[in-house]
């Protein structure tokens, strides 16, 4: 029992040193990309990273960093992470869609039924984090107004307190729903992003197969399958084949 009361009392310790170290190394960082130290930016970013903060901000200005030094496939690699985590962000859209514009691939979209569009949109409209604390808040509400529907007498007051509570039950359960098959989405995929200047994806997995066709640095892919060395990916048009492990990077990653 002690020693977990002495390693609560660490934690509670540690964590605002750690978070102070952070923001000095951010305002740091800040600095450095400012006048233009983009290599110097990007090594005090990823310091923070390996004390383990991640944000969107984080990844945003990573991001940024590596569009300055021409380096794409990174760029795109850290605005998508940053997407992840604040998909309604339009900055990040914006600047994620410049990066895009300097890949050579120009990649078709295999079509996508009706239904399958209103999902995509519906669902990817907050992150499955998002979609939680949103769920809280409609909780919080609904409680608040059940409460206030029995402190009331008015009779018409009550009735807007009783269907306001009815309103944010609801929501909240959408809004878990959401956030549920959110999750389900992002444990389904594995996207990831070429960083290597051009490579040639083969149709099994050794050096010595037939080339398929080649991508270059900053094309998104789906990694379907695992062994040793190579992974099957799958590209927007529907095309798979292998790639060796070194010339990607999961936005899993972390």
């Amino acid at each position: 029992m002690k020693k977990l009361i002495i390693i609560l009392l660490f934690l509670f310790a540690v964590g605002p040193v750690a978070n102070a170290q952070n923001e000095v190394l951010f305002n740091k960082a800040t600095e450095a990309y400012n006048k233009a130290k983009y290599s110097n930016a990007i090594e005090l970013y990823t310091k923070i990273l390996n004390n383990g903060k991640h944000s969107s901000e984080l990844y945003f200005n990573l991001g940024n960093c590596y569009y300055k030094l021409d380096e794409i496939g990174l760029s795109i690699y850290y605005y998508e992470k940053a997407l992840l985590l604040n998909p309604t962000d339009q900055e990040i859209k914006n600047n994620l869609a410049y990066a895009e514009n300097m890949r050579l691939d120009a990649i078709s979209t295999v079509p996508k039924t009706f239904m399958a569009r209103v999902h995509d949109q519906a669902v990817g409209l907050l992150n499955y984090n998002q979609w939680g604390y949103l769920a809280i808040v409609f909780v919080i509400l609904f409680v608040l107004c059940y409460i206030v529907y029995y402190l009331l007498s008015a009779s018409t007051q009550k009735r807007i307190a009783f269907v306001t509570s009815i309103i944010a039950l609801i929501l909240c359960v959408s809004s878990l729903f959401l956030g549920y098959l959110n999750l389900q989405d992002y444990k389904k995929d594995n996207p990831a992003i070429i960083l290597k200047r051009e490579i040639t994806v083969k149709a099994e997995p050794n050096k010595k197969s037939e080339s398929l066709f080649a991508l270059h640095e900053g094309t998104k892919v789906n990694i379907e399958a695992t062994l040793d060395s190579w992974k099957k990916i799958k590209i927007s048009d529907g095309q798979t084949g292998w790639v060796e492990q070194n010339v990607l990077k999961s936005l899993k990653d972390f």
